[in-house]
C-alpha cells in the first residue's frame, strides 16, 4: 500500500479495499506489475483483470 501511495498519492477507499483482498501471491504479482504502471488507471485495470483471472501486461 505504501508503494502505491508513494507512486500515485492518495488511493481511494474503494481501490484500497480491492488491493487488500488478494492472496499473498496476487500481492506479489501486483508488486511486480506496479513497476509498469503509468498512473492509477493502470492499477484499476490490473485489479479488474486480475480478479477475472488474467494478468496485467503493462501499457
Amino acid at each position: 500500500m505504501r508503494l502505491l501511495t508513494h507512486r500515485f498519492g492518495q488511493i481511494s477507499p474503494e481501490l484500497e479495499q480491492q488491493i487488500r483482498r488478494p492472496s499473498t501471491d496476487q500481492l506479489e504479482a501486483l508488486g511486480e506489475a506496479l513497476l509498469d504502471f503509468s498512473d492509477v488507471t493502470d492499477l484499476q485495470s490490473w485489479l479488474e483483470n486480475y480478479s477475472e483471472g488474467q494478468s496485467y501486461s503493462g501499457s
